[in-house]
């Protein structure tokens, strides 16, 4: 670095005028700015994909974290002599701590950057998991299970952040959807995890966050610049514009915190779709309760083998995925009838074949297929087309916040994890009393139900949605 920056700069004036002096002092100040090659998006592909990797597992390691619970129920409830409705509160606390964590994570990721908050974050999981896994009773058990939902909710507010930093709009859409299976993926792989593993792969992880991601945050690069370029200099007139403003992190946080609630009361199309997505994941828990009815009362299964049973979820949302070139070039034609824009509205095609796969898939799975005369392969497949449903739906509504409600992105985006965490948190808790008193057939016929009156919403939507975000007080006309 020279002192002579080939950077942006911005000339201002400083009136130095004491009482008996008129003379008048000039100081330059030079702005720092990004040079092409320091962009985070001109890092070399193998990077890029390298950090997609590692922020995607990062997120699959914490949901895992979140469902290993359920296949521990059994061995908590006998150490601690407690019911089973009692452990069912490891995995609600849990994610009720996925909920809170990005009101917290979110703001402090604008001041500190991306990569120190993922770093802290595990950190503190990876501590705080010691907790979980050397509990000497229920309660302690339960503290550090919340806790470490909180620690590990970064990934909910923050990865998508990062993910769009490496990537330009052209080429995003790809590594996002990667990174949007990879949490939904989680649930589906809980037979093998226990705490101590967990542990073991958390450190993994964070070996992963400090020598592979890189920050990816403009503003703290452009900062962290002008440090460099002060200290070689000697001038410490370098600046970046995030010194310059004037940041109440206290006032960030409350922001954070009722501006996701306003969103959800002051607007119907992020109040729908937020409750799409909740009731598809509050349904995907209640496959921790309906899973073990169907396969081990009626197809002989052990818990080994219950546990791979959700493997077909998890296919799904990968055939979902092998899916995404063909929705690229989709909005790639949308690009082109709109002048170069793509609709808010044409990420919701996508949503339209999952409103009608999830509960096909959910009358499959439990309404038809669940006898012992019918062989134990045919729920699985009917699981694989819940698990391909799931991924369109949330893809879809996930790039629908987004690009719909630009201007408060990150807000919209913890509209939805809040109200889907709440969901998630709440389901297991009614679902062994609903599954026991209605019977398997009956609960999930209800749920597949209420998940078939939401079958028209991506289809209204595409409809109407431009009138409606013309009217609104928070999306992009």
């Amino acid at each position: 670095m020279t002192s002579s920056p080939s950077s942006t700069e911005s000339r201002t004036v400083a009136i130095d005028n004491p009482p008996h002096n008129v003379e008048k002092q000039q100081q330059k100040s030079y702005e720092v700015n990004l040079e092409p090659h320091e962009h985070p998006q001109s890092s070399s592909l193998t990077l890029k994909w390298l950090s997609v990797f590692v922020i995607s597992s990062s997120a699959l390691c914490v949901t895992c974290a979140s469902s290993a619970a359920s296949f521990t129920e059994d061995g908590v409830s006998e150490e601690f002599h407690v019911s089973k409705e009692v452990t069912v509160l490891a995995i609600s606390l849990f994610v009720a701590g996925l909920g809170l964590g990005p009101l917290l994570a979110g703001p402090l990721s604008e001041v500190y950057g991306r990569n120190i908050i993922y770093r802290i974050s595990f950190l503190l999981l990876f501590a705080f998991s010691f907790g979980v896994a050397f509990a000497p009773n229920i309660v302690v058990y339960l503290i550090f299970r919340f806790i470490t939902g909180f620690c590990g909710s970064t990934f909910l507010s923050v990865a998508g952040g990062s993910i769009s930093d490496l990537f330009d709009n052209d080429t995003v859409a790809t590594p996002m959807a990667v990174y949007t299976i990879s949490p939904f993926i989680g649930p589906n792989v809980n037979w093998r995890w226990t705490y101590f593993t967990l542990i073991i792969w958390t450190f993994v992880q964070i070996v992963g966050l400090f020598l592979i991601v890189p920050e990816t945050y403009i503003p703290v690069l452009r900062k962290r610049k002008a440090i460099r370029l002060r200290k070689s200099t000697g001038d410490d007139q370098y600046f970046a514009p995030i010194e310059k403003e004037e940041r109440n992190l206290g006032h960030a946080i409350l922001v954070s915190c009722y501006k996701p609630f306003q969103l959800v009361f002051y607007d119907r199309m992020a109040l729908f779709l937020n409750t799409w997505t909740s009731l598809i994941l509050g349904i995907l828990y209640l496959a921790f309760q309906a899973f073990p009815v169907i396969f081990e009362t009626n197809h002989g299964f052990d818990v080994q083998q219950t546990g791979l049973s959700f493997l077909g979820i998890g296919i799904g949302m990968l055939g979902g995925l092998a899916t995404q070139p063909y929705w690229n070039r989709v909005l790639a034609r949308e690009s082109e009838k709109n002048g170069g824009e793509i609709p808010p509205e044409a990420r919701l095609y996508m949503g339209e074949y999952g409103a009608i796969l999830v509960p096909l898939g959910m009358s499959l799975l439990h309404g038809l297929y669940n006898l012992p005369s019918v062989p134990w392969i045919v729920p699985i497949i009917a699981s694989v087309v819940l698990g391909a449903g799931i991924y369109f739906v949330f893809t879809s509504v996930f790039s629908y916040l987004v690009t719909a409600y630009r201007p408060i992105a990150a807000s919209a985006m913890a509209s939805n994890s809040a109200m889907r965490s709440t969901f998630a948190a709440v389901f297991p808790l009614f679902a062994g009393a609903m599954y026991d008193g209605v019977g398997t057939v009956a609960a999930t016929a209800i749920l597949a139900g209420v998940m078939t009156l939401t079958v028209p919403l991506p289809f209204v939507y595409i409809r109407i949605g431009p009138r409606l975000r013309a009217k609104s007080r928070f999306a992009a006309a």
